[in-house]
Parts: structure tokens; C-alpha cells; sequence
């Protein structure tokens, strides 16, 4: 079908750089006055701020958690903001993402930060692959998530790899390619491809600067394996475990050939097993949408955490 090939096309261009996924840059964690908190991981860590409602934010494959500063400064201290970095990305070192799989065992840590935290079902807000851990998260332990908003992200990013019908496992061998071209590409061309496919990922100029600097701090051999777990990753037959209600924002896929309409009709299918889902469609921007559309993004915010 011409629109699976279209949109197979534009995710080749982020196979070809899953660090370009980076997002918004470093911050001083003392100056915007938070504290990691007292969890010990070698998968995550996790910046604490704020008062309130627990409000869980994962940024997305190579990417910092500073991604969410304008949100969390839209929010203004009226929830305790608990911002997750994946180790291997965005300058952390490696340590237990070294090698395998990344988002299913962060996702498991970030349900244990939860029991352990003592934290009341929070609201969970993933970004790109921190949407597929936050869907990981609610399926696997519905118990301990109040929310969740997802921000473009399908649930099988492997279907649109291969013909209709595609499974996780016959995606396998496509994945296989991509991790192996990734992770033993030399440095300099990994980087020059990622930072070409920054700017089809963010529309703002300004806001690039920050996801390139976390495109040369994320560890290649992380982000590669991250990028194959993606791919043979299918969550569609486990959405129907979620109890908590969900927001999906997507934005039309960024390929000529792309309508809003056949952008539209890919997400209603892709969340089929989901049917309480609230699908909404943010214009005039790219993946980024906290950074393209943040007035856009944080009404639709606003409006998720009060329901």
C-alpha cells in the first residue's frame, strides 16, 4: 500500500540516525531547582521537582529529560514532576543499557521507582519511545498508572517496516540490519546522519541546538539497540490490559506523500485494540511537539492532568 511504503520511507530516515531522536539539551539541575531522586538504578535516573500530583515525564529514544523544561515551567510547581533519563542517552553513562534490550527493562524500573517511591498512580507522559515504555508500564502494571498521555508514537513501529500483516517476528531480520548498520557505522557518519535528520524532526530552528548536543553525548551502541527493540517490539495486543484512561498526540508523518487523513486512519488502526483511546492530531509541527507546538501541547496537558 502506498501510504505504508511512504511512511516506511520517513522511518528509514530515522533508522539511519536513532540519535537524532535527541532532544532538548542539558540543564544545571540545581539552577531549575531539582533533586535526583533516592533510587538506585543502573537503568535510569530520575530529577525530582515540585509539589502536588505526581506527574511521571519519559523523554524519548537519545534524547535529555530537559526536552520537558518548558513543561515543567509551564506547570509552575503545581505537581511533583519526576523527569526520567535513560542511562546511555543524552551524556549518562551506559551502565546496565550496555547491551540489550533498553525500553521493556527501563520500564520495568520505572514501575519499581513507582512502588518504591510510594507514588499514587501517577499521570505518565512519554515522548517517541518514552511513549512505547509508557504504554509498557500501564499494560504490564495497570495497578500503578493513573493516566497516560502518549506523544507520537505508534504501538508497533515494525508494521510500517514491512508489508501488511507484518509481524515482530518477521520484522526481525529488517531490525537485525538496521542494529548492525547503526551500531558499526564510524562515528562521524553516525553523527553526520543523525544531525541531518534532526531538522525533519524538530520545524523550530531554536530548538535544535539542544537535541544535537544530545546527539553527540548519547552512546551509539544504546541508542542502535534501543532503535531495534523498537522495531520488533508489537504492543497492540497488550493495549487491551491498560485500565487507565489514554491521550494520544501525533502529528502528520513527515513525508510528501503523507496526508492527514491517511495519518489519521494509520493511528486509529494502530490503537484499534485501545478503543477508549482519545486520538488528537497537532498541526503545523513535527515529532517534537513540546517544542514545535508547546501552547498547543500544553492545553491538551492541561486539560489531560485535570480530567
Amino acid at each position: 500500500m502506498k501510504h505504508r511504503t511512504a511512511f516506511a520511507a520517513a522511518l528509514l530516515v530515522l533508522a539511519s540516525a536513532p540519535a537524532a531522536l535527541a532532544q532538548d539539551g542539558h540543564v544545571n539541575h540545581a539552577a531549575h531547582g531539582h533533586a535526583h531522586a533516592a533510587f538506585a538504578s543502573d537503568r535510569i535516573h530520575v530529577a525530582v521537582e515540585g509539589q502536588g500530583p505526581d506527574v511521571i515525564f519519559i523523554p524519548g529514544l537519545s534524547s535529555s529529560p530537559a526536552v520537558w523544561q518548558g513543561t515543567v515551567d509551564h506547570l509552575n510547581g503545581a505537581y511533583r514532576v519526576h523527569r526520567v533519563h535513560v542511562q546511555g542517552f543524552a551524556g549518562a553513562p551506559a551502565k546496565g543499557n550496555a547491551s540489550g534490550p533498553v525500553a521493556a527493562p527501563v520500564a520495568e524500573e520505572i514501575a519499581r521507582y513507582i512502588r518504591e517511591q510510594g507514588l499514587n498512580k501517577p499521570a505518565v507522559v512519554g515522548h517517541s519511545m518514552g511513549g512505547t515504555m509508557g504504554m509498557m508500564l500501564a499494560a504490564r502494571h495497570p495497578d500503578l498508572v493513573g493516566k497516560l498521555m502518549v506523544v507520537d508514537m505508534v504501538p508497533f513501529m515494525g508494521a510500517m517496516f514491512g508489508p501488511p500483516g507484518t509481524t515482530a517476528e518477521g520484522v526481525a531480520p529488517v531490525a537485525d540490519q538496521i542494529f548492525t548498520a547503526q551500531s558499526t557505522a564510524p562515528r562521524d557518519q553516525y553523527l553526520t546522519q543523525a544531525k541531518a535528520a534532526v531538522t525533519g524532526m524538530i520545524n523550530t530552528e531554536a530548538a535544535r541546538a539542544g537535541p544535537l548536543q544530545d546527539t553527540e553525548t548519547s552512546d551509539q551502541q544504546v541508542s542502535a539497540a534501543a532503535f531495534r527493540e523498537l522495531i520488533v517490539t508489537d504492543l497492540r495486543p497488550e493495549l487491551s490490559k491498560i485500565t487507565a484512561p489514554v491521550e494520544v498526540l501525533y502529528v502528520k508523518f513527515n513525508d510528501p506523500r503523507m496526508t492527514d487523513a491517511i495519518t489519521d486512519t494509520i493511528y486509529q488502526m494502530s490503537f484499534a485494540t485501545l478503543p477508549g483511546a482519545q486520538l488528537k492530531r497537532i498541526d503545523d509541527s513535527a515529532h517534537f511537539i513540546m517544542l514545535d507546538q508547546p501552547q498547543a501541547f500544553y492545553s491538551d496537558l492541561d486539560a489531560f492532568l485535570t480530567k
